[in-house]
């Protein structure tokens, strides 16, 4: 295992679990409703570390902390041990909490209103990023493909990284076409612009596009990258689903196409993972 992830992977643990805990500490307060800049009518949270957020944002960032508290930094752990014990399951696990991590703090960084935590996401996007970087390069991508098994459904993996590709450019793109309508006030509540519709654009749904071609393929970066996208994706899945609940239960309007296919993806991508990890030869 790299030197360097021996003390990063420690450090990632302790900051991620002071932020998850000061974000699910109960705080006081009656949220109030203002019109922002554009408009749009929001509901501002007022309590607890999320104040300045909206009643909505703040709902999907303690459903994310609770996922990131109860399976993200258990994973983190687990796949850690693994991995100094020579796991090619662990690399990959810990590849993909890693992924999982930096996926959310760098939302943290550019979508959360500022808050006293604002260093600590900080310091979780530069550390994880450069973990994830590392982590990823341990992997020898000329032997990789002979560690699974022959029995792997490459055409069931990708099958579901297509299916999540289309389902993410569907309801983006539907919700970027709205804001076209003449008049129309873009939903963008407490945030200057739709950054996680530019992450899932711009990164997961060409993501999974391509590990899912180059897994069919059985191209070593297609073993790879499905791996570690599988991985990220399930821990992605769960919180985006607890999400939609935590919003419905503050009184947000949430659409039950998105209340009823996130969990059916988090469910295909669990069953999904359980094969892939038993099809890997160490």
């Amino acid at each position: 295992m790299n030197t360097a992830l021996k003390w990063l992977i420690p450090l990632i643990f302790v900051l991620t679990l002071v932020a998850v805990v000061a974000g699910l500490w109960p705080g006081e307060g009656q949220p109030y409703q203002l019109t922002n800049f554009r408009g749009e009518q929001v509901i501002i949270n007022a309590r607890g570390l999320y104040y300045w957020d909206t009643v909505s944002a703040a709902a999907q960032a303690q459903a994310n902390d609770l996922v990131t508290l109860v399976l993200g930094l258990p994973l983190l752990a687990i796949s850690f041990w693994l991995t100094l014990r020579g796991s090619l399951r662990g690399r990959l696990m810990l590849t993909g909490t890693l992924a999982f991590i930096l996926y959310t703090y760098i939302t943290m960084c550019f979508g959360a209103a500022y808050n006293q935590l604002f260093l600590i996401y900080v310091a979780l996007f530069s550390l994880s990023l450069f973990a994830f970087i590392l982590s990823m390069m341990t992997f020898d991508l000329k032997t990789l493909p002979q560690h699974f098994s022959e029995k792997l459904p490459r055409g069931w993996i990708a099958g579901l990284l297509f299916l999540a590709a289309a389902f993410l450019s569907l309801a983006w793109l539907g919700r970027v076409a709205a804001t076209f309508a003449p008049g129309a006030i873009p939903a963008l509540e407490n945030t200057t612009s739709l950054f996680i519709q530019v992450m899932d654009l711009g990164i997961v749904v060409p993501l999974c596009v391509l590990s899912g071609s180059l897994l069919l393929r059985r191209s070593a970066w297609g073993y790879l990258l499905a791996s570690v996208g599988l991985l990220k994706f399930l821990t992605l899945a769960i919180a985006v689903s607890l999400m939609g609940l935590n919003m419905a239960r503050v009184g947000v309007p949430v659409s039950p196409v998105e209340l009823g296919v996130f969990p059916t993806l988090a469910l295909a991508n669990l069953v999904t993972v359980v094969i892939l990890l038993k099809n890997i030869k160490t």
